[in-house]
């Protein structure tokens, strides 16, 4: 059975960090896409962020890039965000999905059961 169980969510104020992490099983994260997504209330699906299978390249959304890193490990079968300077509107509830960034918008059964995210002074 393909899961995915996030963690890390927590509150932070605007400028501070976090890493969200996601464990894998039925499956190994590094022979597929990986991507992550995050969904504020009331606000459709956006995309974050995107790691191919096997390779180093990395892909994310204009309103992170410079600020999130996406990464794995897969020894661990674990995938991560790592998430610096962040902003009120980065509060969301984020879900590790598999597939690409294509496949993983329009497919929420990709996706965890998410961990909330919540920037705030």
């Amino acid at each position: 059975e393909v899961q995915l169980v996030e963690a890390g969510g927590g509150m932070v104020q605007p400028g501070g960090s976090l890493r969200l992490s996601c464990v894998a099983s039925g499956f190994q994260i590094n022979d597929d896409f990986m991507s992550w997504v995050r969904q504020a209330p009331d606000k459709e699906p956006e995309w974050v962020a995107t790691i191919p299978p096997g390779g180093s390249t990395t892909y994310y959304s204009d309103s992170v890039k410079g600020r999130f890193t996406i990464f794995r490990d897969v020894t661990k079968n674990m995938l991560y965000l790592q998430m610096h300077s962040l902003e009120p509107e980065d509060a969301a509830r984020y879900y590790c999905a598999r597939g690409s960034r294509s496949v993983v918008l329009t497919t929420p059964s990709s996706w965890g059961q998410g961990t909330q995210v919540t920037v705030s002074s």
